[in-house]
């Protein structure tokens, strides 16, 4: 299936007033410091980006926002869409370090998109992920065509592409909207997911065979992940991980759809599975028999897996230290 399709679809309705307010004649407040020079930056679309000034109001998907404040870029950004707050108000996992109380929230859940907020913001750019060719990650397709007129857009690739690709043009984005990658909070995070990278290298020599599957579940299926496709499985069959590559992937290679019946498809002897509040979680899957009776899941060999990662050093450290420990403290099954 598509990567879009793995999300229920819903669309946020265009809001006419949202153009008139990019009308408004008011100009944006400058920032401190902020360079009079002009900016470009080459995006994964092969489209050169510009502005008149280094973008100083930042709109992006929240798990993009999270990456560049992971760079230094807190006071930049000033609206978020995607999941950023738990319905008990607390921040949602992907929000990293990012203040939620200093931004606005455009939409909480996909095919929310609030776009008279958006206008509101007076944005000057707005980033997001690119899974698919031209696609603008969590900006609904209904009311696309509104929402790239309001501001330049910057998309980065995360697929197909190991994991340390976006993590390094985030930087490079980040960079050239004025951020410091020698300062010690960037090189620090840097050196640990160095370290976490060798950690997975050495566990997987240490604890040689271990199959890995990623999965996701969901009420009537089992979703694959596809090494093939998906940055970080890519990037952690790299590092010498024998990850489960599905035989038939669906529209875009993402996934195969197994039904409930055919979960036991493929032997593994850890399972990364879906932490995310749009997938069923362990407790949520106790009803499945055939969830059950899987090995690894016999065996207490399931850990939690975020398909869609912090495109960061400081954000994809902790998910390298934790597969690590996973690989390492596995047993070999069957």
């Amino acid at each position: 299936m598509s990567r879009r399709g793995f999300f229920a679809a819903g669309g946020a309705a265009a809001l006419t007033l949202a153009l008139a307010a990019c009308g408004s004649s008011d100009p944006a407040p400058s920032s401190a410091g902020q360079s009079a020079k002009s900016w470009s930056f080459a995006d994964d679309r092969k489209e050169t980006v510009t502005a008149a000034a280094v973008p100083s109001r930042v709109v992006a998907f929240t798990g993009t926002a999270a990456a560049l404040v992971d760079y230094g870029l807190q006071d930049k950004i000033v609206g978020v869409f995607g999941e950023t707050r738990r319905t008990d108000g607390s921040p949602d996992p992907q929000a990293g370090d990012l203040d939620v109380n200093k931004v606005t929230i455009l939409g909480n859940v996909w095919g929310e998109f609030n776009i008279e907020k958006y206008a509101a913001l007076r944005p000057e750019l707005l980033v997001t992920h690119m899974y698919d060719p031209g696609a603008l990650w969590y900006v609904p397709d209904e009311s696309k065509d509104k929402i790239v007129k309001l501001a330049p857009t910057v998309a980065v690739s995360v697929a197909r592409v190991p994991m340390t690709e976006p993590i390094e043009r985030y930087a490079a984005l980040a960079e050239s909207l004025g951020a410091d990658l020698g300062a010690p909070k960037v090189t620090e995070a840097k050196a640990r997911f160095e370290a976490a990278a060798e950690s997975v290298r050495k566990a997987v020599a240490d604890n040689p065979g271990i199959k890995v599957l990623a999965a996701s579940g969901s009420p009537d299926v089992l979703y694959v992940s596809n090494p093939e496709v998906n940055t970080d499985l890519m990037y952690f069959t790299q590092l010498g991980v024998d990850v489960v590559k599905p035989d038939k992937p669906g529209d875009g290679g993402y996934y195969e759809n197994l039904s409930w019946e055919n979960a036991d498809k493929y032997d593994a002897d850890l399972i990364l599975l879906d932490n995310r509040s749009t997938a069923l979680q362990p407790k949520d899957l106790t009803s499945k028999p055939s969830w059950a009776k899987l090995p690894a899941v016999k065996a207490g060999q399931v850990v939690g897996w975020d398909p869609v990662p912090r495109f960061s050093y400081a954000g994809a450290a902790p998910i390298l230290e934790n597969l690590a420990t996973a690989i390492r403290n596995a047993k070999k099954l069957g």
